[in-house]
């Protein structure tokens, strides 16, 4: 897959931080590369949706990534792979992209195509250093991305309301200026109902698309349950993988 830009994937990866200061470190200098000024795919797109996730055995330190294309119109498994490591990186959280983006940058790179939209079981912009898995994942790859969520993390919410469809504001309540006044709430992803009456996904940002634009994507990619098709898919084959070790 193509992976051409001013981030070199390959660097980055020989370069693995192995502790909590240099990861945090990584995620402050490729932060100024996301870009939040491109509205993404169309809604309805002829092209392949991807979605990524991923599955931990502890007890062997390993990790199995799956990468499942769908057909954006028809929401059909077009493509697929899987891939497996060493988990080398701490469970902290704010830093779990550190311990699943190699394995699932290898279960991307095995597909047949290069995906136009990838959903990532995880963050986006809705994270404290403004770089989740989603962000980070689009900034190495240059491809759009968009996060997920099954919990709102550290940010508050209003319930949105009952219908498909019903979206409200996840906030970040603990923004201050350079001289540590606050700076009030900041908008940093949406709580969003996919099915009615079921409880809300939560969707941020990644890379190359916009917060209204992944919200109508996870929405026509949830028709039938709460989570998105991409995701379904992605956690049921990592599963399998991981139990095929």
């Amino acid at each position: 897959m193509d992976t051409s830009g001013t981030i070199s994937c390959d660097d980055e990866l020989r370069h693995w931080p192995t502790d909590e200061a240099q990861a945090r470190a990584v995620q402050d200098r490729l932060r100024p590369y996301v870009r939040l000024d491109e509205s993404g795919p169309e809604l309805g797109f002829e092209e392949t949706v991807v979605g990524v996730d991923v599955a931990y055995d502890d007890e062997r330190d390993v990790v199995a990534a799956a990468a499942v294309a769908l057909d954006a119109r028809t929401l059909a498994v077009v493509d697929e792979a899987t891939a497996v490591g060493r988990v080398s990186f701490p469970y902290v959280p704010g830093l779990l992209a550190f311990r699943e983006i190699p394995t699932v940058l290898d279960a991307l790179g095995r597909l047949a195509r290069t995906p136009d939209l990838v959903v990532c079981d995880g963050y986006g912009l809705a994270h404290p250093r403004r770089f989740g898995l989603a962000s980070h994942l689009g900034v190495l790859t240059g491809l759009p991305t968009i996060g997920v969520a099954k919990n709102p993390f550290t940010f508050r919410y209003a319930a949105p309301g009952p219908d498909r469809g019903a979206a409200s504001p996840l906030l970040d309540d603990t923004g201050s200026d350079a001289s540590g006044a606050p700076t009030g709430a900041e908008e940093v992803g949406r709580a969003l109902r996919t099915q009615k009456g079921v409880k809300p996904v939560f969707v941020s940002v990644g890379h190359r698309i916009d917060l209204d634009g992944a919200c109508a994507h996870t929405l026509r990619l949830a028709p039938k349950y709460r989570l998105p098709e991409t995701t379904r898919a992605a956690d049921s084959l990592c599963r399998r993988a991981l139990a095929s070790v």
